[in-house]
């Protein structure tokens, strides 16, 4: 009797962490229907070379994402999804885009140089010749001494710190079985009261758009800036707001450490250099207005509730997007595909949504989250908000997954302890309570809706992939994207599956 009774109490503490008939265990008969279907029949690297190869860098708002929203629609028909769109979220601004990116130096001596264009900056107009010159300005008071001696030259607008040593360490790197045992060991960390702050915010001053400014009036030719990234590599950013009243700056292009360490060391020695660039981008002046592409498998008799899984198809402009976040919209994009190819019928609607706007502030996500489920400020939600069981995102790179992260709800851990054990064997297992932020799942925690980002190795995405010229298809593991999208399918269909929703952290307070 002793026995039965604590039997019985295990079985009670059991239903006290899931909500009614949620159960700890995974669905073998699915999964190994699933990894087949992916071992066999796979098309992830397919859909990732038609999606980056083909279709080309996506900046939101350019030509290029455009045409990427057509084919992904087409895609997910072709697959069977139901209710297939390109959804409204908002208006983006100007869309912006390079047609044509020259740049050399051309004394002491001839040689090109690695460099891409600044995100909504102009072209030159055609090939622009001219000097250069060292300028350095750490404060609004160094424009002083440069004031009426930028007419016509290139201006080498170098970091405060640009100097380099060889790195002992590999590019790629997975993460290591010890890391994985101190997340999963992780607590949710107690809040820390801080006292109010009760002296006046003082005003910031962006400096680099004073810069823009002051460099423009002073009717330099062009500028050249960066410093990181090595070995060619070189991360890209916006180099002016993409608003309709953005002020006017010059034509700039981002270079990597080895170009413009060189142009530096030359000129702080006394040389005289000379530069040429000939670009040529495009403001696309129709308003943007832009769209989240959309497609579901429906549910049975739970199909007024949902199981979201997404990523972002939007990417920087130097390359074409294949970590970032390629991988994800074809590891989400596949895992739809095997549930189709396998024939499930989920009793939960199952809907992928591929953003965009997500590397300008997750503004596709937002949009799509303030349209269906309520505002993030004041906490005025929407009777949708409550249909919705999970949201599952993939947007760290293209390294296989490694576990997920709980984003502080603990309620579900074995829950997802247990979807993982059937891939083990694959190198994931790890559940974790920390929180992971910069992506497309922070949207619907933030509204009260259970987001999950998964853990995934890094390999090369923090040192030479991310925001980078060397994002492209060939960075990429096809058998780390084939696990991803097994185990997105697996947790997406279980989900959608199960006879309660996930439980859900308390509402987020107005901001």
């Amino acid at each position: 009797m002793k026995k039965v009774t604590i039997l019985l109490t295990l079985f009670a503490v059991m239903c006290l962490s899931f909500r009614g008939d949620i159960t700890p265990k995974a669905d073998m008969a699915s999964i190994t229907l699933m990894k087949n279907e992916e071992q066999n029949n796979s098309q992830v690297m397919n859909t990732l070379f038609e999606l980056t190869d083909e279709n080309g860098p996506r900046l939101t708002g350019s030509t290029g994402m455009k045409n990427a929203e057509t084919w992904a629609q087409a895609k997910l028909k072709s697959w069977g999804l139901q209710n297939v769109a390109c959804e409204p979220w908002g208006s983006f601004g100007r869309g912006w885009e390079i047609n044509k990116s020259y740049v050399a130096m051309t004394a002491p001596y001839y040689q090109q140089l690695i460099g891409v264009p600044r995100a909504w900056t102009p072209g030159t107009g055609g090939l622009v010749q001219g000097a250069a010159v060292l300028v350095r300005i750490d404060s609004v008071e160094d424009m002083a001494k440069y004031r009426g001696h930028l007419r016509g030259l290139f201006v080498v607008l170098t970091p405060a710190k640009l100097e380099t040593s060889p790195n002992f360490k590999p590019d790629a790197s997975r993460v290591q079985d010890t890391d994985l045992v101190k997340m999963e060991h992780d607590t949710i960390p107690v809040p820390v009261t801080k006292p109010p702050i009760t002296t006046p915010a003082k005003p910031v001053v962006n400096l680099r758009r004073a810069i823009d400014s002051f460099l423009y009036e002073e009717g330099a030719a062009a500028v050249v800036s960066g410093g990181r990234g090595t070995m060619g590599t070189v991360f890209t950013s916006n180099g002016a707001p993409r608003t309709w009243d953005a002020k006017p700056v010059l034509p700039e292009m981002e270079m990597g450490y080895e170009s413009l360490a060189r142009l530096s060391r030359l000129l702080k020695a006394g040389r005289s250099v000379s530069l040429e660039m000939d670009t040529r981008t495009t403001y696309l002046m129709k308003d943007s207005m832009e769209c989240n592409v959309v497609g579901e498998i429906p549910g049975t008799d739970l199909k007024d509730q949902y199981v979201m899984l997404g990523g972002h198809m939007d990417c920087w402009h130097a390359a074409t997007g294949a970590t970032d976040n390629g991988t994800g919209v074809a590891v989400c994009m596949e895992a739809v595909r095997i549930l189709k190819a396998i024939g499930v019928k989920p009793r939960r609607t199952i809907r992928i949504l591929l953003w965009s706007g997500e590397e300008q502030g997750l503004l596709g996500s937002r949009g799509y989250v303030r349209n269906h489920f309520g505002n993030r400020m004041t906490m005025d939600v929407k009777p949708a908000q409550a249909k919705v069981s999970a949201y599952y995102n993939l947007d760290n790179g293209g390294g296989k997954i490694r576990g997920i992260y709980l984003k502080n709800n603990e309620a579900v851990k074995p829950l997802f302890k247990a979807w993982l054990e059937p891939f083990a064997d694959m190198g994931a297992g790890t559940v974790t309570v920390r929180n992971t932020g910069s992506t497309d799942h922070i949207s619907f925690d933030e509204i009260g809706i259970p987001g999950f980002q998964f853990i995934q190795d890094g390999l090369e995405y923090g040192t030479r992939t991310h925001h980078t010229n060397m994002d492209s298809y060939d960075r990429v593991s096809a058998d780390d994207l084939k696990q991803a999208a097994t185990i997105m399918a697996a947790f997406v269909y279980q989900t959608a599956m199960l006879d309660e929703m996930l439980p859900r952290k308390p509402l987020p307070k107005a901001r």
